[in-house]
């Protein structure tokens, strides 16, 4: 069990937030939609916030009712059961469908599992004061570097030697990073949206920093450090300001979750 859950979420425009949370007592999953670039036609009559609700939902209500399959098991499923809600109105074959990043820790029998797909990664607090961060970073290894092109994102985009989010493809879960540790060992777990995790690869912050504020000041802190380096130093690439979303989990004994604490 977690001891306590607290997250922060914040958009990153006057667009709605595309980011979400769900969690409960011993599980935590965060979802970041992929936005659409402009004039890409998507095969999709449902947007990218109707996409991540919808998974999320899916998510949660196998891990609430104690799902005994692997995180990434639970995955294909959820994205089935999505893929099925919508195909008799979209064109689920479109590599433009709406897509989502997905990370997940949960705690069972004494372990924690983690699974991430896509650029959200997760960060694991030792009790020894060491860190282990999952990331998967497959978008950033596309051939020819950045700025990619609208074509050859379409093309590398749940493909085999691409990257793997979570659209209308139930076999893209096979392909997350997965793992697992012994819980005991553990104090937390940081689970972060792209939005965030810019401090480390924009701003040169050290994953070590970013848990530090996270577990003294909060989730609510660290994305305002985000902002306040966007706004002074300008971003690296793409948007000026990205929806933000981090969640610390601490372990123990004890549950208590707090309320969002969303801006």
């Amino acid at each position: 069990m977690f001891a306590e859950i607290r997250y922060a979420t914040r958009p990153g425009s006057g667009r709605p937030n595309e980011d979400l949370v769900v969690a409960g007592p011993s599980w935590i999953v965060v979802l970041d939609g992929a936005t659409a670039a402009g004039g890409v036609e998507s095969g999709c009559v449902h947007d990218v916030a109707w996409l991540v609700g919808r998974l999320g939902g899916e998510l949660a209500a196998a891990l609430s009712v104690g799902d005994g399959g692997s995180p990434a098991a639970i995955l294909e499923a959820a994205i089935e059961r999505t893929a099925r809600a919508h195909a008799g109105t979209c064109d689920l074959g479109n590599p433009d469908s709406p897509s989502a990043t997905v990370a997940m820790v949960r705690v069972r029998s004494g372990r924690l599992e983690y699974l991430v797909l896509g650029d959200s990664p997760v960060v694991l607090a030792f009790a020894d004061g060491g860190l282990r961060v999952v990331a998967d970073d497959r978008l950033e290894r596309l051939p020819g570097g950045r700025p990619y092109s609208v074509e050859l994102v379409r093309r590398m985009r749940n493909a085999p030697g691409g990257f793997w989010v979570a659209a209308a493809r139930p076999e893209a879960a096979r392909e997350a990073v997965t793992g697992e540790v012994d819980a005991g060992a553990l104090r937390g777990a940081g689970v972060f949206t792209d939005g965030v995790s810019r401090l480390v690869e924009w701003y040169g912050w050290s994953w070590a920093s970013v848990l530090a504020l996270l577990a003294e000041r909060g989730p609510a802190a660290v994305i305002g450090a985000v902002r306040e380096l966007e706004t002074a130093r300008g971003p690296v690439q793409g948007k000026p300001h990205d929806d933000a979303t981090a969640v610390w989990g601490r372990l123990g004994a004890e549950l208590s979750v707090t309320g969002s604490e969303t801006d």
